[in-house]
């Protein structure tokens, strides 16, 4: 009977600590409106210029940003450049003669810091958008 109680109150403890625990997301799709209004729609046009100079480049950016997030998180490590002291995922084996896309990330990330009068947007947000927006050049979903 006791341990049937210790349950019972292990239970009822268990539910009323998840029940009142609240999270809440940091993440939005406005988050540069204010302290780069611009940078949504520079992305967009120096994206869609480059996916019109060569379709290909919609699917290089996307699969720029999907090896960026596989390998530990999107943090933008895939547009590193190799260092004597650190091997980047740039020059990695999978990714050496095959990952393009790096000279259109550089071109956004220029015409963004112009546009906000600084450097405001991160290279990994740059290359998450870049990635949405090909994908919407080349015709695909939005939001």
């Amino acid at each position: 009977m006791s341990s049937h109680r210790f349950f019972s109150k292990f239970f009822y403890t268990l539910v009323l600590a998840t029940l009142t625990t609240t999270t809440f997301s940091a993440l939005t799709t406005n988050y540069y409106d204010y302290t780069c209004p611009n940078a949504l729609s520079t992305i967009k046009s120096v994206v869609k210029a480059a996916v019109q100079r060569e379709n290909r480049m919609g699917a290089s950016l996307l699969r720029l940003h999907f090896h960026d997030c596989f390998v530990n998180g999107c943090d933008g490590s895939i547009l590193l450049d190799s260092t004597p002291s650190m091997d980047s995922e740039k020059n990695a084996n999978p990714n050496i003669n095959s990952a393009r896309g790096f000279e259109v990330v550089d071109e956004i990330k220029d015409a963004v810091d112009k546009a906000c009068g600084k450097p405001v947007v991160s290279c990994a947000d740059i290359l998450a958008i870049a990635a949405r927006d090909s994908v919407v050049a080349l015709g695909g979903p939005s939001w």
